[in-house]
C-alpha cells in the first residue's frame, strides 16, 4: 500500500452553487483548497481529479427515475419535479446539477477504490460528504449521495465490513438509509437531537432492519448546546468500541463542519479544536481497526469564512501524515484571498484556542442527571446489545 494519501479535487466542484440567497455557498471549497496550497499540503499529497461517476455506478444506490429527473432538471431547470425533492427551497433545480454533483460523486468513489486497491492509504474528499440524498429523492441540500456511492462502489469491489462514521450536525440518514438492511456496513452518526434539528431522524431507537441489518445503525443524538468536552465524551463511548468489535476493512468518516458554535444553521456549540480532535481520532482508528484505509468526507458547514476552510485544511494535514499545528497562523497571503473574494477578513489561526481539548472518559463513570451521559446511555442501551456488546 502507497503511504501517500490523495486530494481529490477538481476545480469544477465548485459549481454545485445553489445560487446567492442559499448557505452552502461553493466558495467554502474554494477557500478550503486555497488554504491547503497556502499550507503546503497539496506537495504533501497526490493531488488528483477523477472522472464523474456514470449510469451504471449512479444505479448501486439511486433509482433510474430519479437520475432522470435529474438529468432533466440540470438539462432545464424550469422542468424541475418537485416529487423528486428538486426545485425545492433546499435543493434549487440549477443548469448542469446532474454533471458536477457525478463529478463529486466520482471523487469520493475514485477515492474509495484507490484505498481499497492500495494506491494509497488515505483519500479526502471534502467537496462530498452529501449524505442526505435518498434513493429516490434530493434532500437537504444533497443531490447524488457520494459517501452511498463510495461504499456501495466498495462493496463491489469485494469488501465484506466498511464502517461509516459521520460526525456532521445533522444525522446521516440518506448513508443509513442506504445500507439499513445491509450487515457488511456499520453506519455511525452523532449528531444534534432530531427534536431540533432537520432531518427529524436518527434516534437512538433506529438500530437497523430487523434480521441480518438488526445492530447496523447507530445514533448518538445530541443535546442542543453540547460542546467540546460532550462531543468528544460521546464519540469516545461510541466509536472506538464499536469499531474494536467491527474491525472494518475500511473507514469512511463524514466531516461536516457545522457542529461549530459559528455555525448559523444547528445549535451545537463545538469548536474548530475538537472537530481537529476528532479527525485525528478517525485516522488513529483507521491504523488501528481498518489496515490504514481510510476514505474522509466533508459535508455540511455554513460558517464558510471562519469555519469551513481551517477545518478541512486539518483534515488533508492529518490524512497526509503533515499535521497543521493548531497554533499556525493562517497565511497572509490566504487572508487577502479570502477578502478579496468575500469582503470579510480571514481567521487568523488554525485553533479557536481550546487545544489541547479535555474530556472525561466514558469509563470514569456515568452521571444519570447530565443530558449528555443520558444521550451517550440511550445509545448504548439501543445498539450495542444488538452486537453483543455490553451498554
Amino acid at each position: 500500500m502507497s503511504g501517500r494519501a490523495l486530494l481529490m479535487w477538481d476545480e469544477a466542484v465548485t459549481q454545485y452553487d445553489f445560487g446567492p440567497e442559499h448557505p452552502m455557498d461553493p466558495v467554502r471549497l474554494a477557500l478550503t483548497m486555497s488554504l491547503v496550497r497556502a499550507f503546503g499540503l497539496d506537495r504533501a499529497t497526490d493531488v488528483v481529479s477523477a472522472k464523474p461517476v456514470g449510469e451504471s455506478t449512479l444505479r448501486l444506490v439511486h433509482r433510474e427515475d430519479y437520475v432522470s429527473a435529474v438529468r432533466a432538471a440540470s438539462a432545464d431547470p424550469r422542468r424541475a419535479d418537485q416529487a423528486y425533492g428538486l426545485g425545492t427551497v433546499d435543493d434549487p433545480a440549477f443548469a448542469g446539477m446532474h454533471e458536477v454533483s457525478a463529478l463529486i460523486a466520482g471523487q469520493s468513489v475514485g477515492a474509495a477504490e484507490a484505498v481499497w486497491r492500495g494506491e494509497a492509504a488515505h483519500a479526502v474528499n471534502f467537496a462530498g460528504g452529501l449524505h442526505h440524498a435518498m434513493p429516490g429523492s434530493a434532500s437537504g441540500f444533497c443531490i447524488y449521495n457520494d459517501a452511498s456511492l463510495a461504499i456501495a462502489r466498495l462493496l463491489e469491489l469485494g469488501a465484506e465490513r466498511v464502517a461509516y462514521v459521520d460526525v456532521d450536525v445533522h444525522h446521516g440518514d440518506g448513508v443509513q438509509a442506504a445500507f439499513w438492511e445491509d450487515p457488511r456496513v456499520l453506519t455511525v452518526s452523532l449528531h444534534e437531537h432530531p427534536r431540533t434539528l432537520f432531518p427529524q431522524t436518527g434516534w437512538p431507537e433506529e438500530t437497523g432492519a430487523a434480521g441480518p441489518g438488526e445492530g447496523g445503525a447507530v445514533n448518538v443524538a445530541l443535546p442542543a448546546g453540547t460542546g467540546d468536552a460532550g462531543w468528544l465524551r460521546a464519540f469516545h463511548a461510541v466509536v472506538p468500541e464499536l469499531m474494536a468489535d467491527f474491525r472494518p476493512q475500511v473507514l469512511v468518516t463524514q466531516h461536516g463542519a457545522d457542529t461549530h458554535f459559528e455555525d448559523p444553521l444547528a445549535h451545537l456549540a463545538v469548536s474548530l479544536d475538537a472537530q481537529r480532535a476528532v479527525q485525528e481520532a478517525c485516522h488513529e482508528l483507521a491504523h488501528e481497526y481498518a489496515e490504514g484505509r481510510w476514505v474522509a468526507l466533508g459535508g455540511g458547514g455554513y460558517a464558510v469564512v471562519d469555519v469551513v476552510p481551517r477545518s478541512w485544511t486539518h483534515l488533508v494535514g492529518i490524512a497526509a501524515h503533515a499535521p497543521v499545528e493548531p497554533e499556525s497562523m493562517t497565511p497572509s497571503s490566504w487572508r487577502d484571498e479570502v477578502y478579496a473574494r468575500t469582503r470579510q477578513l480571514g481567521p487568523a489561526r488554525m485553533t479557536d484556542g481550546r487545544w489541547p481539548v479535555g474530556f472525561r472518559e466514558w469509563a470514569a463513570g456515568y452521571d444519570p442527571a447530565d443530558r449528555l451521559d443520558q444521550a451517550v446511555l440511550a445509545t448504548r442501551k439501543a445498539a450495542f446489545p444488538l452486537r453483543g456488546l455490553l451498554p
